[in-house]
């Protein structure tokens, strides 16, 4: 797992949205999606699966993919 690589993928699936709006629907604080939107934290499975519903796309594709992201955010 590359941190920044998912990093990046979370600022731009989340777009945007704001942060707390982000924050409060994953059930999870400001802090920690900003740990994780700037490499410092990867969440834990639960809030991996709770991200990937939220922006509706796979847990592989955001946090396993060792390609370099390219795709726009949906």
């Amino acid at each position: 797992m590359n941190k920044k690589i998912i990093a990046k993928r979370l600022k731009d699936f989340r777009g945007g949205k704001n942060r707390e709006n982000v924050a409060e629907l994953l059930g999870i604080s400001i802090s920690a999606l900003q740990m994780y939107e700037t490499a410092q934290r990867i969440p834990q499975d639960d809030i991996k699966l709770k991200i990937a519903k939220l922006y509706g796309v796979s847990v592989q594709e955001i946090f396993f993919s060792e390609q370099e992201y390219n795709m726009c955010p949906k």
